[in-house]
């Protein structure tokens, strides 16, 4: 690159830069689809090592509910990092933010590729997620920042990919790599991307947003998050190995606790906190916050679980695992394509109780695989699923964003994707330790031994997915009662904009039939009209967008 080029890329692209004649332009669409590619890979790290986990956890004979550490502890560091954003997105450029993140994510990878102990794949893991921990909500920032309000539903859905397609089919490809070269090729190929995505940063991408040198931060706060969230999570996995009057479980669980407690009340008193909890008090807001935390927690459980049903209890390979998990990716590709697009035009609520209903189905299906399920009968299940999630996480996300004043934003996206992350680190625990607990005591009612622990085992991932499926009825009752409002949309308002394209539908039949269809689009022409005169709509309202299209 020359140097007139060079220092083009290192100017900020402003909005009027990057978003021209209702499109983006080149530049802008260059470095958004860096940004797009990196988050895709730290999302896809995240998951990958669900289908190695039944092999690791036998290489370095450690238990079930350890291994998953390398699951949780990478949402564990990447729901500490997002608080830090709000800092890194104000006081220094995008390209400082990704270039260094990519770097410790390919430094942390090789450690891993390299490692001769559980203890050293674990550290290359946080790593890994400290690399990719602020990718995401700057990728969030920045769409917010570049698209008007009206074109922020389709945005969200479109880079959506990143963070819901990215989960789905690392499972498939870590399957496949460990049983053909082993786990470890799974982080050489992480190394190798993240060194590929660190040189695209350095030639490819351009600055979004201004910098304020001057900006601080509150690090003791970041001390205090780490030490509140990590020693609930360590008492809390303890519980397998220790009885519950252990030091080694109720020590670390009061000191998480008395963390979280002082973390929350110094967010609350600081003027210039780390993490603005104070937008929380828009109340639809928080609404969307807790319904997508809460399918994170269901979700991310899901994927430990069921590579170890699949391997462990049908003896299937850990290629099929990834495998069957591989058709969810479509499912949620085309539920994030699509999801936004109907937010845009019918706002979040009907798009995220379809979401939900969809997720609670797939769930309770879910929950009743046993010893001689079809395989394939899983994959369509976890397909279903993972369709719920797509129509339910970006739309709630983008409605409860919009529901704050532009200058919350960045805290908004900060403690949103804070609250998701951290409920991943903590579901996967809390439910693996349910399955393992319900598999023990299945286990003694059978009166023990080898001939009944895989029995033991289906039974406890039964119950595991059942609690799952109670708390996608939850998420469903939530979007119900506390998805209304402003831009939330209604039934009325899918049956409206559905009736507003029926002349675009050419019928066949007699002429009374045509005069009659004629008539009922007059009806509805003149509710419209009576509608308009009654209240003057928002002007980026659900219903207005419709129309323009």
């Amino acid at each position: 690159m020359r140097k007139p080029e060079l220092t083009a890329s290192k100017q900020a692209l402003s909005r009027e830069a990057s978003y021209a004649n209702g499109k983006l332009t080149k530049p802008a669409l260059i470095s958004l689809s860096v940004l797009t590619a990196i988050t895709f890979l730290g999302n896809f790290t995240q998951l990958q090592l669900a289908s190695a986990l039944p092999t690791i956890v036998a290489e370095f004979g450690i238990t079930l509910t350890t291994g998953q550490w390398l699951t949780s502890i990478f949402q564990l560091v990447m729901g500490v990092m997002v608080p830090l954003t709000g800092f890194l997105t104000k006081r220094f450029s995008t390209r400082q933010i990704v270039i260094t993140s990519m770097t410790i994510f390919t430094i942390g990878s090789l450690l891993s590729w390299q490692s001769t102990s559980f203890a050293l794949v674990l550290f290359g893991r946080m790593l890994e997620a400290v690399g990719t921990g602020a990718m995401w909500p700057v990728l969030q920032i920045t769409v917010f920042s570049i698209y008007p309000l009206a074109r922020r539903g389709m945005a969200m859905g479109t880079v959506g990919v990143a963070m819901s397609v990215a989960p789905a089919i690392g499972p498939a490809f870590g399957g496949w790599q460990t049983d053909s070269r082993g786990w470890r090729s799974i982080f050489l190929s992480l190394a190798v991307l993240g060194a590929v995505a660190l040189v695209a940063s350095l030639f490819l991408l351009r600055n979004f947003g201004e910098v304020d040198k001057t900006i601080k931060t509150d690090f003791f706060s970041v001390a205090l998050s780490i030490f509140g969230f990590g020693g609930l999570m360590f008492g809390f996995t303890n519980i397998e190995n220790f009885s519950i009057a252990s030091p080694m479980v109720w020590l670390p669980m009061i000191v998480g606790i008395a963390g979280i407690v002082w973390f929350v009340l110094r967010q609350l008193h600081k003027e210039k906190p780390l993490l603005n909890l104070r937008v929380l008090k828009v109340k639809n807001f928080t609404v969307g916050t807790v319904i997508a935390s809460l399918s994170f927690f269901a979700f991310s459980s899901v994927t430990v679980i069921l590579p170890l049903y699949i391997q462990t209890d049908r003896g299937f390979s850990a290629t099929l695992s990834g495998l069957v998990m591989l058709p969810g990716a479509i499912g949620t590709a085309i539920a994030q394509f699509f999801g936004g697009r109907l937010l845009d035009r019918m706002g979040a609520r009907p798009v995220a109780l379809t979401g939900c209903s969809i997720l609670f189905i797939g769930t309770v299906g879910m929950s009743m695989i046993g010893s001689t399920t079809w395989i394939g009968m899983v994959s369509i299940l976890q397909f279903v699923r993972q369709i719920g999630m797509g129509f339910t996480l970006m739309p709630l996300t983008t409605w409860s964003l919009n529901n704050l004043p532009p200058k919350e934003l960045s805290a908004g996206s900060a403690v949103t994707n804070t609250a998701r992350q951290i409920a991943g680190a903590v579901g996967a625990p809390i439910l693996v330790i349910a399955m393992e607990t319900i598999t023990n005591a299945r286990q003694q009612s059978l009166g023990g031994g080898a001939s009944t622990q895989i029995a033991s085992n289906i039974f406890g991932v039964q119950w595991a997915l059942r609690i799952s499926a109670l708390i996608c009825f939850g998420m469903l009752t939530l979007v119900y009662f506390g998805v209304r409002g402003e831009d939330a949309g209604s039934g009325r308002a899918m049956s409206r904009m559905i009736l507003r394209h029926m002349h675009f539908v050419h019928i066949p039949g007699t002429a009374n039939a045509r005069q009659s269809s004629q008539t009922e689009c007059e009806a509805v022409q003149k509710e419209k009209t009576a509608a308009a005169q009654m209240t003057t709509p928002p002007i980026n309202a659900p219903a207005d967008t419709s129309e323009k299209h």
